[in-house]
């Protein structure tokens, strides 16, 4: 999942950043309100990690230029300490959540997760795609009644193809996405990781749902959904 942190603070910022890659996400940073609603309106993002205090432009007017335009991404905001107006004021903008500094990034974590979960409604809790289930706030994959183990960079790169079951995905979006956009599309660093899931969610079960598409990209064969 992408996320996109705007937060002027280089402390915070790379820490926050560092986390989240470690957590599987794929983090893009803006130290300035301009740059961020720069990179939210030219980009797409899963959720976004909004300070409020900003140069350029403060993280009300981002948040407030953003829904106004009709964007529907998930906004946590960063505000000051026992600051309750900041708090009352991010929701009333269309903030989905707040979090006040200073703040621990296990529980940063937890509320990303929530939003993801919540928002938008079309984001069903639990993925599935014939007998493959995930569970993106448990961090579990099962396969019929076999769990399967996987890290933080399969299970992420597996949930983006599952929410895209059926699309052809090119290296690039996957890159992305799951990756960021550093990442070298020429190198073999996504198809060893495609080849990993292949070893684990298809072999072992006599299926082939994760297809190559020559010269374009990857697929998730869709499937239909094993009865509940």
């Amino acid at each position: 999942m992408r996320v996109l942190v705007v937060e002027d603070e280089e402390g915070v910022a790379d820490a926050v950043s560092r986390g989240l890659t470690a957590e599987g996400f794929v983090t893009d940073v803006a130290t300035t309100g301009t740059d961020g609603l720069w990179l939210a309106q030219e980009y797409e993002f899963d959720v976004i990690v909004l300070d409020i205090m900003l140069p350029g432009l403060s993280g009300y007017e981002v948040c407030r230029q953003l829904r106004r335009a009709g964007s529907r991404v998930p906004i946590l905001m960063l505000t000051a300490k026992d600051g309750e107006y900041d708090e009352a004021d991010a929701l009333d903008l269309g903030a989905d959540d707040f979090l006040s500094k200073p703040f621990s990034f296990l529980v940063l974590v937890a509320r990303l997760r929530a939003l993801l979960r919540r928002v938008p409604v079309e984001r069903a809790p639990v993925l599935r795609n014939g007998d493959l289930e995930l569970d993106p706030a448990a961090n579990r994959c099962t396969r019929g009644t076999e769990e399967i183990a996987l890290t933080a960079r399969e299970f992420s790169l597996l949930e983006f193809l599952v929410r895209r079951r059926g699309q052809i995905v090119s290296r690039t979006t996957i890159a992305e996405h799951v990756w960021d956009a550093d990442l070298d599309v020429d190198s073999n660093v996504i198809e060893v990781y495609i080849g990993y899931l292949r070893r684990k969610v298809d072999r072992p079960f006599g299926v082939q749902t994760i297809e190559t598409v020559r010269g374009v990209g990857y697929r998730l064969r869709e499937e239909a959904d094993a009865p509940s």
